[in-house]
């Protein structure tokens, strides 16, 4: 079990502190709109009225203690800029934020922040992709130039083994794991051997130049 400290409880702070409560874990969520606050006081740890552009309050919360600090205020930038030096002064050091736009997260870079999330951009580009590629499941971006998708088993690598498609050499990707739909085994790492069957799917990390090359193959 681990504590974590959301501020912010717009959708994406909201539905981030309740499923991390949910998983078991201590969640502190924090907002300055008492409205906020009351949605979510049930389905927390603790949920408090606050402002976190505020340091005394932020040092007043005891947060140092936190393992993970998640700063999801979005609309105001130079309040998510605030909220995050005073985290750092308060000792806090692994600290999550999401950017609304690229200015927004190369601030958040400069200031030291390393896990830097865009919800609405992300989710954008996942439906795009599925819209794109009626045989794509799902698409999550992974890192520049790289990305994770599911993608349902192309017919012509049914019957034919991992060792045979040449996944790597043809299109710079890798299976991290195939679910069978029917039988609903998972196969993580799946070895060169493996047969590739009807109504599977795979989860594939790869460069982006190779991830559409392979969808569209």
């Amino acid at each position: 079990m681990k504590q974590f400290l959301v501020i912010g409880l717009g959708n994406f702070g909201y539905f981030l502190a309740t499923h991390l409560y949910s998983k078991g874990h201590d969640v502190m969520a924090i907002d300055k709109k008492p409205e906020l606050v009351d949605r979510i006081k049930t389905k927390v740890t603790q949920a408090i009225v606050a402002d976190a552009t505020d340091a005394d309050v932020i040092g007043s919360l005891g947060v140092k203690e936190m393992d993970v600090a998640v700063v999801s205020i979005g609309s105001v930038l130079s309040n998510s800029i605030l909220a995050v030096l005073n985290l750092q002064e308060a000792g806090i050091r692994h600290i999550v934020a999401k950017a609304i736009n690229e200015p927004h997260k190369r601030v958040l870079e400069k200031l030291g922040v390393r896990d830097i999330c865009f919800p609405e951009k992300d989710n954008a580009i996942s439906m795009a992709e599925k819209l794109h590629n009626p045989n794509l499941i799902d698409y999550l971006p992974f890192m520049e130039g790289y990305g994770i998708i599911e993608l349902a088993v192309p017919k012509s690598f049914i019957g034919k083994s991992l060792r045979q498609v040449k996944l790597p050499n043809r299109y710079d990707v890798q299976i991290i794991a195939i679910k069978e739909m029917i039988s609903e085994k998972v196969y993580f790492i799946p070895k060169a051997d493996f047969i590739f069957k009807d109504n599977g799917v795979m989860i594939l990390l790869g460069s982006e130049s190779g991830l559409k090359k392979l969808k569209t193959s």
